[in-house]
């Protein structure tokens, strides 16, 4: 009976905990495979502890090579995806223009559409266009489906602004640009921040669309799948396992960095 009383106060929080372990199982996996001695070419049963591959985590032809060009391609769309995006998101929230709904209709066709349908219109576009498919392409490709991402999280942040805040700037002999430095673009830096993140996240893990328009261009996600075929190296475990200890890390920093200051105000 006690058991049952403590389940029912605690309900919540125990499936909270079993979602949470639930996504976090894949990460666990890869990681304890990171150290595996394979014997053959496949890593998928548990043989040996080893940490060779943590010592030479480009032993493998062209991992490093598609790895670096994944983040140099993750760089640009979220740098070119959040600047268009914050724009959209300003002039949809701030300013009534013809056709203004009929953009806010459009803006989400890209996060409803499936990827292979856009692949394969990105794809088309290009070949009618006479465009020479890489590099350039891939990246044109994901700032396009981008966009949307950071159009709906900056648009939602821009939206719950208090516009008296700016009208108080103003009375206090503030110009545009710097009641929108100091004051807009500091309240609007979280959903950017948001937006950017998710745009590097999902332009950093597409396949499908990659795949359409890379030509001979090889990505990280291209590499693994293609290497999935032949027998997955060890190294792309280690690569991911240091991907996500950056990635809680700059979380954990970020709630740091948050207390901080909420403790400094108090």
């Amino acid at each position: 009976m006690a058991f049952v009383t403590w389940f029912k106060r605690n309900v919540v929080v125990v499936a909270g905990l079993l979602t949470l372990a639930y996504l976090l199982l894949p990460n666990v996996v890869v990681t304890v495979f990171s150290f595996n001695r394979p014997k053959g070419r496949f890593n998928y049963e548990w043989q040996q502890f080893s940490t060779d591959a943590w010592r030479d985590p480009c032993g493998v032809s062209g991992l490093c090579e598609s790895l670096g060009l994944s983040l140099q391609l993750a760089f640009w769309a979220t740098l070119g995806a959040t600047l268009l995006g914050t724009m959209i998101a300003f002039a949809l929230v701030r300013y009534r223009f013809r056709a203004r709904g009929a953009v806010n209709s459009l803006i989400f066709l890209p996060m409803a559409m499936p990827e292979v349908v856009m692949a394969a219109s990105l794809l088309t576009l290009f070949l009618n266009m006479g465009a020479e498919l890489g590099f350039w392409t891939i990246l044109i490709a994901h700032i396009m489906f981008c966009l949307s991402f950071v159009v709906v999280a900056v648009k939602a942040r821009v939206m719950s602004m208090d516009p008296r805040l700016e009208q108080a700037a103003q009375d206090l002999y503030a110009g545009p640009a710097q009641t929108f430095l100091r004051v807009t673009l500091p309240i609007a830096a979280p959903g950017i921040a948001a937006g950017a993140l998710l745009a590097f996240a999902l332009s950093f893990d597409d396949f499908i669309i990659t795949n359409f328009n890379a030509g001979s261009t090889v990505t990280f996600p291209m590499f693994v799948w293609g290497s999935a075929q032949r027998g997955t190296p060890v190294q792309i475990n280690v690569i991911g396992t240091a991907m996500f200890v950056v990635a809680v890390l700059l979380v954990l920093v970020s709630m740091a960095v948050g207390n901080r200051r909420r403790r400094q105000k108090a």
